[in-house]
């Protein structure tokens, strides 16, 4: 059986292409104003989940990049409190070697005792140093102070974690600094040391090679945990510099995923303006109804 082509028929299908290519052409010209390739996930679900996990490697990035910042914060304050421990320990060695002095009377002695003493404070104010209300030489100690009490001072982070930052999916850096082993505690610290070249001034006695060697032992401690700053800076560095470079890689990657290039968008939508326009045309010279259009 032969169906008849009628004029409606005939009607419809031009309204189905002719609304097919305003449909195309209206996407085309959306792409052209935003440049999206991927205006919804149905529009391309493979190129959507590829732009979803480069969107998630960013926002990770990016927290590494943050982690970097706030860990540089962190290493430059325990390097600047070191640096003025290091400074500190200068004085008090060459204070040491000055009271080994045979010739020096008993008011001279009070007095290197008096500055030792003073010096001693400012150790372990510096040693309570803090980087935004947190010990810097106390790990996660919630304690308000890193070393407590009367001189020579307790240590109070022993046993507790390092703070450490995280600058990649696998890698860490510790971004404190390990209080007892660069200033030790109570007996067995810097603090005892000095505190008993200022007791044996004070008593009359010269300082004693031990104690010599020992504030010599705590210089070089210090020093030690400074280097071990810089260490870690050096590394914070080289994991910025990374940082940068793939936060690049991944925004290049993310905008060939999501984003079109304008010239070739504009000459696909002037090629379907085109083919817009030939459809009308040709729909309108097909469709001329006439009288005997009519009578059939």
């Amino acid at each position: 059986m032969l169906n008849r082509v009628t004029n409606l028929t005939m009607s419809a299908n031009a309204q189905r292409t002719l609304q097919t290519q305003q449909s195309r052409l209206s996407e085309l010209q959306e792409k052209a104003t935003t440049l999206n390739k991927i205006s919804r996930p149905s529009d391309d679900p493979a190129a959507t989940a590829k732009a979803l996990e480069t969107r998630s490697l960013l926002a990770a990035n990016a927290q590494y990049g943050r982690n970097i910042d706030d860990g540089n914060t962190w290493l430059t304050a325990a390097d600047s409190a070191l640096e003025q421990a290091t400074n500190v320990m200068h004085r008090i060695k060459d204070l040491t070697v000055l009271a080994g002095n045979g010739s020096l009377n008993q008011s001279g002695k009070d007095a290197i005792a008096v500055e030792l003493e003073s010096l001693n404070k400012d150790l372990v104010s510096i040693a309570n140093s803090k980087h935004l209300g947190r010990n810097i030489f106390a790990g996660n100690s919630d304690n308000p102070e890193a070393f407590s009490g009367a001189i020579p001072p307790a240590y109070n982070g022993a046993g507790l974690s390092p703070v450490e930052r995280r600058f990649s999916a696998t890698q860490t850096v510790r971004v404190d600094a390990d209080g007892q082993k660069v200033f030790g505690s109570g007996p067995g610290s810097v603090f005892a040391s000095v505190k008993s070249i200022a007791d044996s001034l004070r008593g009359g006695t010269a300082p004693s090679e031990s104690q010599l060697g020992n504030v010599g032992t705590w210089f070089t401690s210090i020093v030690d945990g400074r280097a071990e700053i810089g260490t870690r800076q050096a590394q914070l560095e080289r994991a910025g510099n990374v940082n940068t470079e793939l936060e690049a890689t991944l925004d290049a990657q993310r905008t060939g995923i999501e984003k079109a290039d304008l010239g070739s968008v504009i000459m696909e939508l002037k090629l379907q303006e085109t083919n817009y326009q030939v459809a009308l045309a040709a729909t309108a010279r097909v469709l001329q109804p006439t009288l005997m259009d009519f009578l059939r």
